[in-house]
């Protein structure tokens, strides 16, 4: 289909984007532009001005802060996130999510805010970092603030806001993520993520679920291991039902056992990189 009407604009900076897209009712920004363009051709997504901010050199980057978070610009590509070295050693299920999205096209113009930032489909990233106990930070007209990356997959980007990094706390290799995919699209048609902490195991999951979430009723049956496929499948067996959403041919069954066998491979990954 052809693109509707809109204007575009090209700021010189981020506060001039912020004031564009608060002050302009519906603009949305474009970054990547994989998700945002199809969106806009096919009527699924519509605006009265598109805000270019992908040449915005202040919102690339990875880089490690006094405290030992990793902070991810939102304009770092998947692929660059999928093969930074820092990502790989500190948050691998980041890692391998990004490297997980799409092909080598898709992971060329993608961005790491754009795909958290996504709505209507499911995404690889967001339960990536979820499952890191990640932070998104946030700016807007007053100023920057952080998110959870889990408050943030349930509510969407506010209005008016763009994302600008995401925030993952120090962490090690033992994390991460396994998907199935939708042949046609390569998006999730179950993602999952883990990482192991001394409390226990994260665990987050997409497209079985209507959101990105943190599956915090699975964790606690298996704090403690063992982490024995057997064992997961039980602890998803014990989850409510209507926790998965049947779609694309797939019965909530079969996306809830689904989910527990990507987590099993997920949990044994990790434990090998500990």
């Amino acid at each position: 289909m052809i693109l509707t009407e809109f204007d575009y604009v090209r700021p010189v900076g981020l506060e001039e984007a912020l004031t564009l897209l608060a002050g302009t009712p519906g603009a949305v920004a474009l970054a990547g532009g994989q998700s945002l363009l199809p969106d806009l051709r096919t009527g699924a997504a519509r605006t009265g001005l598109l805000v270019d901010v992908r040449h915005l050199e202040e919102l690339r980057g990875v880089r490690t802060t006094p405290d030992g978070t990793l902070r991810i610009g939102a304009l770092t590509t998947l692929a660059e996130l999928a093969a930074h070295p820092l990502v790989l050693a500190r948050a691998p299920e980041i890692a391998a999510a990004a490297r997980a999205n799409g092909d080598p096209q898709v992971r060329n113009l993608g961005t790491t805010g754009g795909n958290l930032a996504a709505t209507g489909r499911p995404t690889d990233l967001p339960p990536a970092a979820i499952a890191a106990g990640a932070q998104v930070e946030l700016a807007g007209p007053r100023g920057r603030t952080t998110v959870a990356a889990e408050d943030l997959a349930g509510s969407g980007v506010p209005a008016g806001r763009v994302i600008t990094a995401l925030l993952v706390p120090a962490g090690g290799p033992a994390a991460a993520f396994e998907k199935s995919a939708d042949r046609a699209t390569r998006y999730p048609l179950c993602a999952t993520a883990v990482r192991l902490t001394a409390d226990g195991p994260r665990i987050a999951v997409t497209g079985a679920t209507a959101r990105a979430l943190r599956l915090r009723g699975v964790e606690d049956r298996l704090r403690g291991g063992p982490y024995t496929t057997d064992e997961v499948l039980a602890a998803f067996r014990a989850e409510p039902r209507e926790l998965f959403v049947p779609g694309r041919g797939t019965s909530a069954e079969y996306l809830g056992h689904l989910a527990g066998v990507l987590t099993a491979r997920a949990l044994a990954r990790a434990q090998a990189l500990a």
